[in-house]
């Protein structure tokens, strides 16, 4: 059983960068795919970057592309985001989550797919 904790989230003006972290216990993120989802209010929850559990390969939604980067640390064992350039529209509940590293990358954009998620932590941008 994989648990996940977000960390890093905050209130930060237009431009500014925030690192958010997931640090997991229970397993390790060489078995598993990190997934990274933020939720607006009144809105859907929709997919924002990933990093592959066994290639460390990685995917970016458009709207952050450029911007935002997602890693892993040595010990497989944390994740970040670094949001860079942040925009008003970034305003959400980011949540971290995992999947198995084999599920197939077609899938891994959905958030059903995702077996394991975090609590979430707000970011909020603005002026």
């Amino acid at each position: 059983q994989v648990q996940l904790q977000e960390s890093g989230g905050g209130l930060v003006q237009p431009g500014a960068s925030l690192r958010l972290s997931c640090t997991a216990s229970g397993g390790t993120f060489n078995s598993y795919t990190m997934g990274w989802f933020r939720q607006a209010p009144g809105k859907e929850r929709e997919f924002v970057a990933y990093i592959r559990g066994n290639t460390g390969g990685t995917s970016y939604a458009d709207s952050v592309k450029g911007r935002f980067e997602v890693s892993r640390d040595r010990g497989r064992t944390s994740g970040s985001l670094q949001m860079n350039t942040l925009k008003p529209e970034d305003t959400a509940v980011y949540y971290c989550a995992a999947v198995t590293a084999s599920t197939i990358s077609g899938r891994l954009r959905d958030p059903a797919t995702y077996t394991y998620w975090g609590q979430g932590t707000q970011v909020t941008v603005s002026s």
